[in-house]
């Protein structure tokens, strides 16, 4: 009797469980933007939100909570209920730069979280001011070796300082970082002159290159970036090892979110970003689709964890 009761609960519960999955979703879901209106980030996810919520049959809504580089929507993320209507922006800040400098970020970037699949990676890229007399990333190490103490670089973010202070540390550049509150008054001062060169995403500098305001020696990721196949990386050009440092995109949920829920919205984003018309606008936007499913987009977030509190060891920067 007692082995009959146990299997007429555990076919209850896996009859609800399919019940609940293929109900789901029944209500609008919310997508947490842990940034503001405008940015990248947000416009990878509106591009995301609408065809993805045609695809499940209800709406997704973006819902922007922005602060502390990420940190605020992030943690609010976390704590939602795992219940499908509440999922999140994954990104290279919140879930890889932020843990690594910080000793008390509210959440654990694994075990708070539960994957679903990728969405967009951005390639960063070393520029300097048009009028620096460099046009490789050799002749940029030559001319700051022979100016050791008098160059400035620029940056507006924790995920961009780290890439350029272990380039500064590794390459012994003896440059000086200068703070700023974000990514376009860095990217204003270094096209006046006041620095010389930053680390940056390639959407947000391209219409500086473009304008030829700022030249563009290399990007710092393993593999040269379908957005500009002519940059070097920094591994090929200057053999810094493991050198990979992009910011990336992705979809997550909190922890404990049903594995068929999961299934359904990662087989949703995938046929999304399979789109034509979807890749384009992220192209246009500055960078390149990846759609992923849930272990492949989980095996990146550990990895790059891993790469990028490596590269805040080899910047000397004290997680605070």
């Amino acid at each position: 009797m007692q082995r009959r009761h146990w299997i007429a609960l555990a076919a209850t519960s896996l009859a609800a469980g399919s019940v609940f999955a293929q109900a789901y979703p029944n209500k609008p879901i919310r997508l947490i933007v842990p940034f503001a209106p405008g940015g990248t980030t947000d416009i990878i996810a509106r591009v995301v939100a609408d065809p993805l919520g045609r695809v499940l049959g209800q709406a997704v809504v973006v819902d922007n909570k922005a602060g502390a580089g990420g940190i605020i929507g992030a943690a609010e993320l976390a704590r939602s209920a795992p219940d499908g209507y509440a999922l999140g922006v994954a990104t290279v800040s919140t879930t890889a730069a932020n843990p690594a400098i910080n000793k008390k970020t509210p959440y654990d970037p694994i075990a708070d979280f539960t994957p679903i699949g990728g969405t967009a990676y951005f390639p960063f890229v070393l520029a300097v001011n048009a009028s620096l007399p460099v046009r490789t990333p050799q002749e940029f190490v030559a001319y700051a070796r022979a100016n050791r103490g008098k160059l400035n670089y620029a940056y507006g973010t924790p995920t961009v300082q780290i890439p350029a202070e272990a380039l500064n540390r590794l390459l012994s550049l003896e440059a000086t970082g200068v703070a700023y509150k974000s990514s376009p008054g860095a990217l204003t001062d270094v096209i006046g002159g006041q620095a010389q060169f930053l680390v940056v995403d390639l959407a947000s500098a391209r219409p500086h290159l473009q304008a030829g305001k700022l030249r563009a020696l290399a990007v710092t990721t393993s593999r040269r970036s379908a957005l500009a196949p002519d940059l070097p990386t920094i591994e090929e050009t200057l053999g810094l090892k493991d050198f990979d440092l992009a910011a990336w995109t992705g979809l997550f949920g909190p922890a404990g979110l049903p594995k068929d829920v999961v299934d359904r919205l990662s087989s949703a984003l995938q046929q999304v970003l399979a789109k034509p018309e979807v890749r384009e606008r992220i192209v246009t936007a500055g960078a390149e689709p990846t759609p992923s499913d849930a272990a492949t987009f989980a095996a990146l977030v550990r990895r790059q964890l891993e790469v990028w509190g490596r590269k805040v060891a080899d910047a000397g920067i004290q997680p605070e």
